[in-house]
């Protein structure tokens, strides 16, 4: 027989153990111990737990992303199982955990949020469904996550509303989202809300739809002003608040300048080597007409109320960039890595 030996090898007591200090615990207002452990990185611990509706959106899987990446716990409720399976590798073994649930359903909102310390509610919707309208989605699911968050004794509440929500807009999408606001501040009055504006990124509605749909970005012969905001800013932002205590209040995050859609296509242009799209300017009720024909379709291109948006300029507000520590880049840094593949070469 062959005799098969094992040899131990033994790892350097820096590697095994790591002392914890003061700074490493946390008290929470709700005098919970947080406590953080672990070299800083995907593989520490912040102690922090932190339940992120809205997840598998644009912007709430890179807000998984950051607070994973940094050693936070992360619940992930999800209504589509292949919609999450990509945030299941965002964070170290055993710090994404899926949940499934329904906006409707307060007993399982209750169930994603009960061990966490802050909730961050990125819920949306960009155009309504026959199941779903905007005051289903923005206000009365934005107060019920709320108020379950209030009664099971959550620290923070984070919500994620629009720099342009105001409630004598003449866009649905707008006035649900200042409604949703003051829902959720009625139910968590420490929340805090934040107003990002238009944002890009990957698989985002602006540069691709601007690269693949020039013709609806032509209304109002391309004249509305908007702020595009990077978001991976805003999730930077967002996770920033982890670390901070109690935050209320409402905060603005708008892009670093103010630009036309005529700037933005031909931005687009000159990134994709492509000439400018000679797509004529729809006049708004022939595009209100032809949104209306596309919600028959599956996956509409474009919704009435979207149609009234591309109408409506950003509002000119300060940002408040500096209260989370991040300084937003412009869209001319990044645009070439999300243009690139329509570049015809």
């Amino acid at each position: 027989m062959l005799a098969v030996s094992a040899k131990v090898v033994r790892l350097p007591r820096a590697l095994t153990h790591s002392k914890r200090a003061l700074h490493d615990l946390t008290a929470l207002p709700s005098n919970k111990p947080v406590i953080a452990y672990g070299p800083p990185g995907r593989s520490a611990t912040t102690g922090h737990i932190a339940t992120v509706f809205g997840c598998t959106g644009f912007m709430g899987r890179y807000v998984v992303a950051k607070l994973a990446k940094a050693g936070t716990q992360v619940i992930v409720p999800y209504r589509d199982e292949d919609e999450k399976r990509h945030l299941k590798v965002t964070g170290d073994l055993g710090q994404i955990v899926n949940m499934e649930w329904d906006l409707r359903r307060p007993d399982q909102i209750e169930e994603c949020l009960r061990h966490s310390d802050i909730v961050y509610n990125l819920v949306g919707r960009e155009y309504e469904t026959k199941n779903f309208s905007y005051e289903d989605v923005h206000v009365k699911g934005a107060g019920m996550i709320a108020n379950v968050a209030a009664q099971a004794g959550v620290d923070r509440f984070v919500h994620v509303s629009h720099l342009n929500a105001a409630h004598d807009s003449p866009s649905a999408f707008y006035r649900s989202k200042a409604a949703g606001e003051e829902a959720v501040k009625e139910a968590f009055p420490t929340a805090t809300i934040v107003r990002p504006s238009l944002m890009y990124g990957y698989e985002d509605r602006l540069l691709n739809n601007v690269a693949f749909w020039a013709i609806w970005w032509k209304l109002n012969h391309m004249q509305t002003k908007v702020r595009p905001v990077h978001v991976m800013d805003v999730a930077q932002a967002l996770a920033n608040l982890i670390q901070i205590p109690s935050m209320p209040g409402t905060f603005n995050l708008p892009g670093p300048s103010t630009m036309t859609y005529e700037y933005l296509i031909t931005l687009v242009s000159t990134v994709t080597y492509n000439p400018p799209s000679r797509a004529p300017v729809l006049p708004k009720l022939v595009a209100l007409w032809l949104a209306k024909m596309a919600q028959y379709v599956w996956w509409p291109a474009l919704s009435p109320d979207e149609v009234i948006r591309r109408y409506i300029d950003d509002v000119d507000v300060p940002g408040d960039w500096d209260k989370f520590g991040i300084t937003p880049d412009e869209i001319e840094e990044h645009a070439i890595t999300y243009l690139r593949r329509y570049r015809s070469a």
